[in-house]
């Protein structure tokens, strides 16, 4: 019995162990396993998050190499550009250099004949020369003296009679009924004028937003650049951004574009292209409207659209700070009422008053004046002849052959020259006053001159010792032909010549 109790409990114990032996090995298998799928489900994790970075470094570098692509196709497009404005111009200067080459050569042979001529002149002069000092008894520089001395005193007085006489017969008869016509047809006509520049500023609502516009890189605003073709100036101007252009059409899209922008917050590549697009679209639109506008308030018809759009093109073009559509359309009302007043034609002349200046609206590269560019315009629309000639002539090349080309160059020259109508740079308003002065000082007996009235007219003060009546006559004369040959300006310049004589003696 001793024994058995302990072997009982022995066996008691030895299962008891056994059975909590097995518990561990049991649970220790069952961690084991926790651990190994644990283990396996963060294998997986990681290989999906490394796919997903690669799916993601993908994209990005499919997205940076297609925008890489588009700055490398319009680099190209540029520099191809560029090669072929290149090749025209070595093209035309290889032109122009063979034409003066065979004027040398012409040149050449001309003055090897007139050296020759002129040796052969000189022997017969030298001969002549002998033969009349021998038989006049005079020398040759008192005789050349005394002969230059007679005719100029006979010329001047005959060519100032003459000048005179003609002048007074003329303005006798002509002054009053064209002062008449012109002053009529001015009050008549009354058109506001806008003043613009080459520059349009748009105001942002903080400075923060330059950084957005600028873009990383500077992709954003090299690309608004591109699309407009202006340059977008972005300094420390407060709470601005300046538009800088020649071409007012692209000045106006591109502030239009901007605005767009800043008011929908958005900017990339993309919201820039879309928002270019639809300001192009919208100052078509207004060009449309601008030139129908002119032929409504004008009473054309017939007109080619090509010279509609050319028209409503014209409100974005200035000439001295004067809008240039409506200038066009006060020179169309000013030649249709003077043409009424003399009886001609009055349709050719509203046309031609019309269609003057519509070359301005041509670009940059079209090389002429802009009355050519404007004749060449109206002969493609298919314009009559005596249009075309009027357009053309209204800078008087060629010379105008028509009552009514006369007309519109007259027109064209109240028009700009009426005050308020034109603006100038300071600078050169000081020097067209400079170079007034200093043509009229340049004649002799002059002893000062005044520019007045905005350069518009000089008063020359003489020396009434040196200068006679008719010498006065003959320096206005002078001076007006110097100022036409060496000066532009819009309109005329009146010269106003002053001889005065004093004498004072006091009684005492």
């Amino acid at each position: 019995m001793i024994y058995i109790l302990p072997a009982l409990i022995g066996f008691v114990v030895g299962g008891a162990a056994s059975v909590l032996f097995w518990r561990l090995a049991k649970r220790h298998e069952h961690t084991t396993l926790e651990v190994e799928r644990q283990r396996d489900l963060a294998l997986k994790d990681l290989e999906t998050e490394r796919r997903t970075s690669q799916l993601k470094v993908a994209d990005e570098l499919l997205k940076l190499r297609g925008e890489l692509e588009q700055e490398i196709k319009e680099a190209r497009a540029e520099l191809t550009r560029q090669e072929r404005r290149v090749s025209q111009k070595d093209e035309t200067l290889d032109r122009k250099l063979d034409a003066v080459e065979r004027r040398e050569v012409e040149i050449v042979r001309r003055e090897r004949e007139t050296e020759t001529k002129l040796a052969e002149a000189a022997a017969l002069v030298e001969r002549r020369t002998d033969e009349l000092q021998r038989v006049s008894g005079m020398t040759l520089e008192q005789a050349r003296t005394a002969l230059i001395d007679i005719v100029r005193d006979q010329a001047r007085l005959e060519a100032a009679r003459a000048a005179r006489a003609i002048e007074e017969e003329a303005l006798e008869h002509a002054d009053a009924e064209a002062r008449r016509i012109v002053t009529m047809a001015v009050q008549r006509v009354a058109v506001e004028q806008t003043m613009e520049s080459t520059v349009s500023v748009v105001p942002i609502p903080n400075d923060e937003i330059k950084g957005r516009i600028i873009g990383r890189e500077g992709r954003n605003i090299r690309t608004f650049e591109t699309l407009t073709g202006v340059d977008l100036i972005i300094d420390d101007t407060p709470e601005a951004v300046v538009i800088s252009a020649f071409d007012s059409v692209r000045r106006e899209v591109a502030r239009q574009a901007l605005q767009a922008l800043l008011e929908d917050g958005r900017i990339h590549p993309a919201r820039i292209e879309e928002c270019v697009t639809r300001a192009q679209a919208e100052v078509d639109r207004q060009i449309k409207l601008a030139g129908e506008r002119a032929i409504m308030t004008t009473g054309l018809t017939g007109l080619h659209p090509d010279l509609v759009r050319a028209l409503g093109r014209l409100r974005y073009r200035t000439s001295y700070g004067q809008n240039v559509l409506d200038h066009s359309i006060e020179v169309c009302h000013l030649a249709r009422m003077m043409a009424e007043e003399l009886g001609a034609n009055v349709e050719i002349a509203k046309r031609a008053g019309l269609l003057h200046d519509i070359g301005k609206a041509a670009d940059s590269e079209s090389e002429g004046t802009h009355a050519q560019l404007s004749a060449e315009l109206a002969k493609r629309c298919r314009e009559r002849a005596e249009v075309i000639h009027a357009v053309a002539a209204h800078h008087g090349e060629p010379h105008p052959e028509t009552v009514e080309a006369v007309l519109v160059q007259a027109a064209d020259a109240v028009s700009a020259a009426r005050p308020g109508a034109r603006r100038e740079s300071l600078e050169n308003y000081i020097k067209r006053l400079q170079k007034l002065e200093e043509i009229a000082v340049s004649q002799p007996g002059v002893e000062r001159c005044f520019a007045i009235q905005a350069g518009r007219e000089i008063r020359i003060m003489v020396k009434p010792e040196q200068v006679d009546d008719r010498g006065a006559y003959l320096i206005a004369k002078d001076v007006a032909h110097e100022i036409e040959q060496h000066m532009q300006y819009p309109g005329q310049i009146k010269v106003t010549v002053i001889r005065e004589t004093r004498q004072v003696e006091y009684a005492k």
